[in-house]
């Protein structure tokens, strides 16, 4: 406590309250704002430290990404027993990831592996973390037609508000999952929830999500969405319109008309430019709707979970009429088919110019399938975004501000348990990385709550000089790897390696 002198000069007082006592026989942590102490043999809140034999313990060990196609046993043995001359290893095959790596939070202290080695002759350290943060959120991209749910609309977990529904992109849907206001602004239930949300999304788990005025569905990276009780086989091939450009000339001389059924653009063919281009002759279907420009019509029903993303069962509700004095006549063929190909009908137009159902010929029906075979497996895709700015950036330099312009500047690469990540543009360090090309169990959490996650921050060991780096701190990869306290993890083949994407790092 801080008080002021007759003079006013400042005098230290005693503390005003009696420090909090502790057992002899447990530990404090300081991994996070909480300060959990932890009996003998016992986790602390957040799982992931412990009391072993009155020793703050990380409960899982620092994980080395091996480069793809390394065998690592072979070498080391090909390093021979000779001893450590005090050399960087040269081109090293493994990267050191932030995955149980240990935190430093509050971030006054340097981060807890600052590890050099050599990278095609040049000199460079990687710094590495695992940060604590509440600045962070997911976006998932779900490839499905099917309707989620309304643009703005909660998404819910387990009752609790976890984030909301964004816009629709071609044939995706996203969600905006997690942030600091589901984390810190709402109830302490929220918080919670919102967090163990997160945790699992990165961790490729399953997550069950209620869209309110919408439907129900699973999301797991890398996996088929599952929408209410139904898994997501197909991706669109395009909207409507996109469809009818694709296919047209495989439908001329097959059909004599062609529907496209889709929430957002359906296309017609005889309308369209691509049948105007193959000279079609007009057939005088008219349809529900609004009509856009020629052969592409909007809001021919509302979203659902049917015909091409719409609220239809039956492909004819869509259709207004037909008009025998702009081309409707008796034995017309017509098609309609949904944007992935699985949904379709064959119908012939009767003496009183009414649809009937036929059997769909097999020209028809080869191209009905191709469709399907144009359309992408449809999956979930989730990318986690964070704010790496704050405190975090005291574990890497006495002078933050030189970090983040050296980022911007492509001096230092930034990953995310040796996976690529985007920074994105304009001011502070925000990072977007697909949590699929991470090592498996990247994510932890603290109760306080918030998000634990590697990050690495990689670049010439000069350069690391120049922005006030931790000098002092500096170990060899040869001291970490002769510790035995790691663990190998594969790395993505997808993955570049982090230390061929510094800027200037082989010049």
């Amino acid at each position: 406590m801080v008080a002021l002198r007759s003079d006013g000069q400042p005098v230290v007082l005693e503390h005003s309250r009696a420090p909090e006592k502790m057992a002899a026989d447990k530990v404090r942590c300081e991994a996070c704002p909480v300060l959990c102490q932890i009996s003998p043999g016992k986790l602390g809140a957040c799982d992931r430290y412990g009391n072993v034999e009155g020793v703050l313990t990380r409960t899982d060990t620092l994980a080395l990404v091996v480069r793809p196609g390394t065998d690592l046993v072979e070498w080391q043995a090909a390093r021979g027993d000779a001893g450590w001359d005090g050399s960087l290893i040269d081109d090293a095959p493994v990267f050191v990831s932030g995955v149980g790596s240990t935190t430093t939070y509050p971030d006054y202290k340097p981060a807890p592996f600052i590890v050099a080695s050599k990278h095609e002759g040049v000199d460079m350290v990687t710094v590495v973390t695992e940060g604590i943060f509440s600045y962070c959120s997911f976006k998932v991209k779900i490839d499905t037609d099917r309707y989620l749910g309304p643009e703005q609309a909660t998404v819910r977990h387990r009752g609790e508000a976890v984030g909301h529904v964004s816009t629709i992109e071609y044939g995706s849907q996203f969600l905006a999952l997690g942030g600091v206001h589901h984390l810190t602004g709402g109830s302490k239930k929220e918080g919670r929830v919102a967090c163990e949300m997160m945790m699992a999304l990165g961790n490729r788990e399953p997550v069950e999500l209620q869209i309110e005025g919408g439907a129900t569905v699973v999301v797991a990276a890398d996996r088929p969405p599952i929408v209410d009780g139904v898994e997501e086989r197909r991706m669109r091939v395009g909207c409507g319109s996109a469809t009818i450009g694709i296919f047209a000339p495989q439908w001329f001389g097959h059909a004599d008309e062609v529907v496209v059924v889709d929430d957002h653009v359906t296309g017609v063919l005889s309308e369209h430019q691509a049948g105007k281009f193959l000279d079609m002759t007009p057939t005088g279907i008219r349809l529900h709707g609004r009509k856009s420009t020629p052969g592409r019509y909007f809001q021919v029903a509302s979203p659902g979970s049917g015909w091409g993303g719409t609220d239809i069962t039956d492909p004819l509700a869509i259709v207004e009429g037909w008009d025998a004095k702009h081309g409707a006549r008796p034995g017309l063929r017509l098609l309609m088919v949904s944007t992935t190909g699985e949904d379709s009908a064959w119908f012939v137009l009767d003496e009183q110019l009414v649809p009937q159902p036929a059997e769909m010929p097999a020209e028809v029906r080869r191209v009905v399938e191709r469709i399907g075979e144009n359309c992408e497996p449809s999956l979930c895709s989730v990318l986690y975004v964070a704010g790496a700015g704050g405190s975090l950036r005291a574990g890497v330099t006495d002078n933050p501000v030189r970090l983040t312009r050296s980022i911007k500047s492509l001096l230092v690469n930034v990953t995310c348990g040796g996976a690529p990540v985007y920074v994105w543009p304009g001011g502070g360090i925000t990072v977007m990385v697909d949590v699929a090309k991470m090592p498996a169990a990247s994510f932890g959490s603290v109760p306080t709550p918030a998000i634990v996650s590697p990050i690495e921050f990689t670049m010439r060991l000069d350069d690391y000089r120049a922005l006030g780096g931790h000098m002092g701190r500096v170990q060899r990869l040869e001291q970490l790897l002769a510790s035995g306290a790691w663990r190998t993890v594969e790395a993505s083949a997808a993955n570049p390696w982090p230390l061929d994407r510094l800027r200037g790092a082989a010049e």
